[in-house]
């Protein structure tokens, strides 16, 4: 096969965002750029490595077992690029993903026992949802990620082999609400008082589910403010300006004029933290890392 690190980096893209469309975006390339590449790739390897499907691209089993070649190859790329250019790391690098609220209670500490324990150790973060970030593990572009999944906790993706998770920890889904206004002083919520507040949620897609709104609401929700950043979304609920959910483990976080609320008449909504990498033996960087996640969770 005729390949190019190109073609590698192109089909690592794809399968981290899962669409043409946000592959090119993210390397610079035009759409078109990256249809070719793909074309190309799939006429090197004389398989069809892409499903077009309505919620995005998908790789085929082809595409998936080229994958895992590309990860090897571009890693020893870059390591070749190093050794040439004297600019090996002094450190070891692990690259983590973090679902979009797990930055602010799980991050700070685990920084800091690795600091004091694994000094040698360097961690570079980006967050995303879940489907995302799962994306991206098999994409190769994190080592390591903090994930969230809600019962029955299905496998996290339909691909083979599995994903390695361990659990990190169980907690409640409550509601953020003003400490002022219709809830102050209140620490329960009956659902059927939430189905006319005004939400702040995270936008959805095709791909994404809708954050922020209580899951088992009896009704259409009202969405007044849409916003991925925590920080945004909560400063919005300490104005006074909607009501949102979020994991009751947030609480040492929150900013003034917030209050936690349970919510009543309806099933509690658990949410499991994981913490997930590929398959196979990992490397003692990742195993510091995730030991310091679970131990600091």
């Amino acid at each position: 096969m005729d390949i190019s690190s190109t073609g590698l980096r192109v089909l690592q893209q794809i399968a981290e965002s899962g669409s043409f469309t946000a592959a090119a975006a993210r390397l610079g390339y035009t759409q078109s750029a990256v249809s070719r590449q793909a074309a190309s790739l799939e006429r090197s390897a004389g398989a069809t490595l892409f499903e077009r499907r309505p919620d995005g691209v998908r790789l085929t089993p082809a595409g998936l077992t080229l994958l895992r070649h590309a990860r090897t190859i571009l890693d020893c790329l870059t390591a070749a690029e190093r050794d040439l250019t004297g600019t090996a790391p002094r450190t070891e690098l692990v690259r983590l993903g973090l679902f979009l609220s797990a930055g602010a209670a799980i991050l700070p500490p685990v920084l800091a026992r690795l600091a004091a324990t694994d000094p040698q150790i360097t961690v570079t973060t980006t967050e995303g949802t879940t489907p995302t970030l799962v994306r991206a593990l098999r994409a190769g572009s994190i080592d390591l990620a903090v994930l969230t999944s809600r019962p029955p906790h299905r496998p996290l993706d339909g691909e083979s082999p599995r994903l390695h998770v361990e659990t990190v920890a169980d907690t409640e889904l409550v509601v953020a609400a003003p400490s002022t206004g219709a809830f102050a002083g209140r620490t329960a919520v009956h659902v059927d008082e939430l189905a006319d507040a005004p939400w702040i949620a995270a936008p959805a897609s095709n791909s994404e589910p809708l954050l922020g709104v209580w899951p088992g609401l009896p009704a259409r929700p009202h969405i007044v403010h849409s916003a991925r950043d925590w920080l945004t979304k909560l400063q919005l609920v300490a104005g006074g300006f909607g009501v949102t959910t979020v994991p009751s483990r947030l609480s040492p976080v929150l900013p003034p004029g917030v209050s936690l609320l349970h919510v009543e008449g309806a099933p509690p909504e658990l949410r499991r933290v994981l913490v997930a990498r590929l398959p196979g033996r990992p490397t003692p960087p990742i195993t510091a890392v995730t030991r310091a996640i679970t131990s600091t969770a």
